[in-house]
């Protein structure tokens, strides 16, 4: 399938998300994308597995880096696309329009139109966001080819109502276990019992208080939950291990180490284990580059309380913000539906930002 980079960002979005790439299968749409970029002279264009990269050579004495992940979670009946009105509002229903195929489609459109931009641009579309970190595509472009991401200041696509949302929360994902002895359950006073070992767990998680803190202006609230819980071995057997899986979303102004350690402070050092951890980003939203942004796309920042790739950028020192059309709130729903005006927006705005002289 080929892509029309000219039909407009709201046609653009209805074409990509027509074009199934849930997590693992976005090699249709990345070729696409790069036989679609590649014929625009005014790019430089690599692939590296399914990531696409576009860069602008001007000259230019400041660089913007520009991202936007292809991947979906997987579709529930919400394959094809379909235009819908609800309550006077234009929308494009079905998987990925929100997350992030609008914001996707938005930066293709661009990327085509803006030959000579203020700055230079590294355009980036990436695979794999959905699932398992290690398998993200900025990551790998982060650790195979980092001079592909180097810039001043970089945008993330994802969903953010065509606002602004500055940095993100970190999460870190950790075991909790209590220990007990197998016994027979018609005589349990001969062991002990790690599920009931678990209360005193779920009792400070239910009694705890999520911080909220206020990072660079803007106020992120943290989250600590559990998520999974496994135990047990027979309908008959005292269990004699019981594991609750916690997942912490912490502000950026607490490091993930300092995460870690707290969680060991709550619920003892011996019974933690990390099982997964991404470090937040602070919003990066104090720089005059920023400022002139904020102020180019009409925008009043929040905070971004999921984690996303802008903490990647982080990473690497580049401040990074999070601009998408969409609710964050639809993202992954069975009824995932971007509205039409947020799309334009987003379009509008970035390009106010990238042709101001």
């Amino acid at each position: 399938m080929t892509l029309d980079l000219t039909a407009g960002p709201v046609e653009l979005t209805r074409a990509i998300c027509d074009m199934e790439s849930v997590s693992g299968n976005e090699q249709q749409l990345a070729d696409a994308i790069e036989q679609a970029v590649r014929g625009l002279p005014h790019l430089e264009v690599t692939r590296v597995g399914n990531n696409v990269v576009a860069r602008t050579t001007l000259g230019r004495d400041r660089r913007v880096a520009i991202a936007g992940h292809i991947d979906t979670v997987p579709v529930n009946d919400n394959l094809p696309t379909r235009f819908e009105t609800l309550e006077g509002v234009d929308y494009l229903w079905g998987r990925g329009s929100v997350d992030m195929k609008s914001g996707v489609a938005v930066q293709l459109a661009l990327a085509a139109e803006l030959v000579e931009p203020r700055y230079d641009i590294t355009w980036l579309w990436y695979d794999n966001e959905e699932v398992s970190s290690d398998l993200n595509g900025l990551g790998h472009l982060a650790d195979q080819r980092p001079d592909l991401l180097e810039a001043d200041f970089a945008i993330l696509g994802e969903p953010s109502r065509a606002d602004v949302e500055g940095g993100c929360n970190g999460t870190l994902r950790v075991d909790v276990r209590t220990a007990g002895l197998r016994a027979h359950a018609a005589r349990p006073w001969v062991g002990e019992n790690a599920i009931h070992k678990a209360a005193p767990i779920l009792q400070t998680l239910a009694d705890y208080t999520p911080r909220e803190v206020e990072v660079d202006g803007l106020l992120y609230r943290e989250a600590l939950n559990a998520v999974l819980i496994r135990g047990g071995v027979a309908t008959n057997v005292i269990p004699d291990e019981c594991v609750v899986h916690v997942n912490y979303r912490f502000a950026p102004s607490r490091s993930g180490d300092e995460a870690v350690a707290h969680l060991r402070d709550l619920f003892g050092d011996d019974a933690v284990t990390v099982v997964d951890l991404a470090e937040g980003a602070r919003p990066g939203l104090d720089t005059p580059f920023a400022r002139d942004f904020l102020a180019a796309v009409g925008a009043t920042p929040r905070p971004k309380y999921g984690w996303t790739d802008v903490a990647r950028f982080a990473a690497l020192g580049i401040p990074a913000v999070n601009y998408g059309p969409g609710d964050p709130l639809k993202a992954h729903a069975d009824d995932e539906r971007v509205a039409l005006s947020e799309i334009v927006a987003c379009e509008e705005g970035l390009r106010r930002w990238l042709t101001a002289r």
